[in-house]
């Protein structure tokens, strides 16, 4: 089969596509003829060498596909071969087949396309999953989005404000200021002009922060935070290591956790792609929520599409298609 492949670790001049041996699913894994596959930031990290595949897992880039099941591995019930599916996988997803669990495959609604369901588990799943389970996010609090206008910053946005919360978030221009207030984001904050903890303090601080910065925001965001607060630091874009106020976290209760979905056991996944079955698609379906696909590039054009990406111009999220 066709991939994306790599001639090293590096920027993306290293991809290229090449032939590979097409996967073969074991039990409880659907075999899947790749239609759509998401692009995310991990993708680029793991590009580069720093974000190696977990073990068993393809070692591939991709980490969210779109498709039609050709093959049924043994132990699997509920799915046959021509169905259109889509889901999270540990990797393999910039292919022309990738493997899938049957326990995170969702069944595509008709009203959706393969790169629109391809745009989906990813985001919103990590956005579930920090956001309601690990942040405990109430109805009412306030809640900071680093990078409003990611894609992953895209659904927070709008799973917050579904749950009742008030919601700030940084962005890098004013049309991702435009952007994320049309997903509901009361208070976009250019980061480029504007600081965000002295902006958040003047409105007594919020609740809880998603951060995908890391190092570089640690000490504004503690300050953003009210007593009691709770930063998930699901990123490190701005660097891994700086000094830790140990003083202020025992003062105000504060929390600081650190996460990543794609190490996450197959019941955590499952589970989360239960939300994204049973809560998610009913939204995006009664219009309560909006996709947030900014553009697909064809897979020969991978490169073109991490360099969108790393330059910072999608408003939401950017998939490969293959058909």
């Amino acid at each position: 089969m066709l991939a994306v492949l790599q001639t090293q670790a590096g920027d993306a001049s290293t991809l290229y596509l090449g032939e590979v041996a097409r996967p073969q699913p074991g039990p409880g894994q659907l075999l899947l003829r790749v239609h759509a596959a998401g692009i995310n930031r991990a993708d680029i990290v793991q590009r580069e060498g720093r974000y190696p595949s977990p073990a068993g897992a393809s070692p591939l880039l991709g980490l969210e596909v779109s498709g039609e099941v050709v093959e049924v591995g043994a132990s699997v019930s509920g799915f046959a071969p021509g169905e259109a599916v889509f889901g999270l996988v540990g990797g393999g997803g910039y292919a022309e087949y990738a493997l899938l669990d049957a326990s995170c495959a969702l069944r595509k609604p008709d009203t959706l396309s393969h790169a629109e369901a391809a745009s989906l588990p990813e985001a919103w799943m990590t956005a579930w999953f920090n956001l309601i389970e690990l942040g405990q996010l109430q109805a009412n609090e306030q809640v900071l989005i680093h990078a409003g206008a990611s894609g992953v910053g895209a659904a927070a946005i709008q799973l917050a404000r579904l749950h009742g919360a008030q919601v700030a978030c940084t962005v890098g221009s004013a049309a991702k200021a435009a952007f994320c207030r049309g997903l509901g984001a009361q208070l976009p904050i250019e980061y480029h002009r504007q600081d965000f903890a002295c902006e958040l303090k003047a409105q007594g601080g919020v609740d809880l922060i998603l951060d995908c910065v890391g190092a570089r925001y640690l000490d504004a965001n503690l300050h953003s935070l009210r007593s009691d607060g709770r930063l998930i630091v699901i990123g490190l874009m701005g660097g891994a290591n700086a000094p830790l106020d140990l003083g202020r976290l025992l003062v105000k209760r504060l929390s600081v956790r650190g996460s990543t979905l794609r190490a996450q056991p197959e019941a955590v996944k499952a589970r989360l792609s239960a939300a994204l079955r049973d809560t998610i698609l009913p939204a995006l379906a009664a219009g309560q929520l909006k996709l947030t696909l900014d553009r697909t590039f064809p897979l020969a054009e991978v490169r073109a599409a991490h360099a969108w990406l790393e330059g910072n111009h999608n408003l939401g999220k950017l998939v490969l298609t293959l058909a």
